[in-house]
């Protein structure tokens, strides 16, 4: 990174620091942490970049006491804490680099030239582009890894429900993210293309179905049958045919087979059209039928470490209690043999893990409240762990709650391209009402984009584990903390930007940009590798959510170029991360 060569002064001794203009890790100074008596990396968490304020002026890094003490335990009184920081305060000296140094509450403020911070953050974050950030001093001790995230994971043969969106939305920032840190990332689609649903689908097909409307509607369709069929599945006869089918299919009945491989193709090519409206990717689409034979090598493997038991009726179980009491059990197969979901996760789970030596990472697959899919995961974790594999400890199961209220004009049943098409629709309609409408290129792509950014951020403004309520109104409101309004600031930067030409840094005056509010918009852009650093360690979106939503609240009228080219270019580096296409055009 570009970076300072800062010098502060302590005890008569000048602190020459190495300071990179980028979020924390800002300062990296051996002399202080002489004075200290810790290490320079203990320093490097330990400093951080002041939130900004609206209400007052604040310095731009602080250096908390309580991190780099001995007893850094709750116990510690704030006096004292205030104490030390003033004598740490009384020690160091400013200079050309650091303007002015305080103590505040257990903190010891650093505030920077103001010219220089002007003139290094926007050359860095110009220099860097979409790796602004990235580079920090913050990720140098994290370990680069290789990560599966297995996120979406439809059942075959069903119209995407609109569940499936937070699945495919978390999962596909978790591994932007990733990707961005430099790690190597597969992204799998699991798909529910196996079980006795099917079973009864093929029945339900082979009684209702129509080969010519599975051609031109497929999941339309197969949807239409499976209505049908759940009906007529009250019918103990209908139940034993479908049994019959799922059978055969584990059996590899050549025409059985057959039928069921038209279902997957169809609805492989149907998810990948709407993926494609989601900005969506997968490197590889797996499914538990790809897993199914290894099920029965499972089943052994669990038999031949004495894991399996079997129940009076022929079901077979694993006990997962401490103290093997059957307290807490996890059902692996049935009476007849055939296998279970869990069962054929167990597989791939195994499998994957001979090619990744390090962090697994799963999604929760499932429209269904976290508690019940949180279960499930810990059964396949712990399963996985008595077999005897160690790795397991590096996988993870993440949650997110339910959508509630998010109705289409078509009804009830709420099918996902019914939304996506839905919310163009409505953005299209605001866009009309807009005098700039009629410049856009094409209306109907933007109004994708915004429309699409407008899920996105009504869904990652909270935790992911919380169930949320949805409001149309609110979501497509173009003022407020909202993804339209983003995607206007973005659009209005990149005109600004237009406008005024390829104006280069070295033509602007930072002295020009010394107003509250440009100060603020330079301090907010050194906090964005915390942003993504606090991401990285809880995988929570809603960081980076906050931040943007905060910097487009704080561009100043009028500010300079740069200014504006610094902003927008950081701006949508976060909207991509979350999975957002920044829009040029509104």
């Amino acid at each position: 990174m570009r970076e300072f060569s800062g010098i502060l002064r302590g005890g008569g001794e000048a602190i020459h620091g190495v300071l990179p203009c980028s979020f924390q890790g800002f300062f990296n100074i051996s002399c202080l942490s002489k004075v200290l008596d810790l290490p320079p990396e203990n320093l490097i968490k330990s400093i951080s970049a002041v939130p900004v304020s609206k209400k007052r002026r604040v310095a731009d890094f602080q250096l908390s006491i309580a991190s780099v003490t001995e007893d850094n335990s709750s116990d510690c009184l704030a006096p004292d804490l205030h104490l030390q920081a003033q004598k740490l305060a009384e020690r160091l000296k400013c200079d050309a680099v650091v303007s002015e140094i305080s103590a505040g509450p257990g903190t010891v403020n650093f505030t920077i030239n103001r010219e220089l911070l002007a003139k290094t953050v926007l050359r860095q974050v110009l220099k860097d582009g979409s790796e602004y950030g990235v580079k920090s001093e913050l990720f140098s001790t994290v370990p680069k890894q290789k990560a599966l995230i297995e996120f979406s994971s439809p059942n075959i043969a069903k119209k995407f429900h609109i569940g499936h969106l937070r699945s495919t939305i978390v999962g596909n920032f978790i591994a932007n993210l990733k990707v961005a840190l430099g790690h190597e990332v597969i992204r799998m689609n699991y798909l529910g293309d196996w079980g006795m649903q099917f079973g009864l689908l093929g029945v339900g097909f082979q009684l209702f179905g129509n080969k010519e409307k599975l051609k031109t509607s497929p999941l339309q369709h197969l949807f239409e049958v499976y209505v049908q069929v759940n009906k007529a599945a009250e019918d103990e006869n209908t139940k034993k045919l479908a049994k019959d089918f799922f059978r055969k299919l584990e059996e590899h009945d050549e025409q059985t087979l057959s039928l069921w491989k038209q279902f997957r193709d169809f609805s492989i090519d149907e998810y990948i059209r709407i993926y494609k409206r989601l900005g969506v990717h997968f490197d590889e689409y797996s499914g538990e039928s790809f897993y199914q034979e290894k099920s029965k090598e499972v089943l052994n493997m669990l038999e031949n470490k004495g894991l399996l038991q079997k129940t009076i009726k022929g079901t077979g179980i694993v006990d997962l209690s401490e103290k093997k009491d059957l307290s807490s059990f996890s059902t692996v197969m049935r009476s007849d043999g055939t296998s279970l979901y869990i069962t054929r996760q167990v597989s791939p789970s195994v499998i994957i893990a001979i090619y990744f030596a390090s962090r697994l990472l799963y999604m929760s697959t499932f429209v269904t409240d976290s508690k019940s899919q949180s279960n499930h995961f810990q059964h396949l974790f712990q399963i996985l762990k008595l077999m005897g594999y160690d790795w397991v400890e590096r996988c993870q199961h993440v949650s997110f709650g339910l959508v509630q209220g998010m109705k289409t004009r078509r009804g009830e049943v709420i099918f996902l391209e019914d939304v996506l098409n839905e919310v163009r629709s409505r953005m299209l309609q605001n866009m009309a009402s807009t005098k700039t409408t009629k410049e856009i290129e094409d209306p109907m792509e933007t109004a994708e984009k915004v429309g699409l950014a407008a899920l996105i951020i009504q869904d990652f403004q909270g935790l992911l584990s919380s169930d949320y309520q949805f409001s149309w109104d609110r979501a497509l409101q173009s003022r407020g903390d909202t993804g339209v309004f983003l995607q206007y600031t973005h659009a209005r930067l990149h005109s600004l930007e237009q406008m005024h030409g390829n104006e280069q840094l070295t033509d602007i005056n930072v002295a020009c940009l010394q107003e509250p509010d440009a100060i603020s918009v330079l301090q907010h852009l050194l906090r964005y590798d915390e942003v993504l650093y606090r991401s990285s360690q809880d995988l929570q979106p809603k960081h980076i959510v906050s931040y943007l939503l905060t910097l487009r609240t704080g561009l100043p009228e009028p500010a300079r170029l740069c200014l504006f080219q610094a902003a927008r270019s950081v701006l949508a580096n976060g909207m991509k991360l979350l999975g957002i296409t920044p829009v040029t055009q509104m």
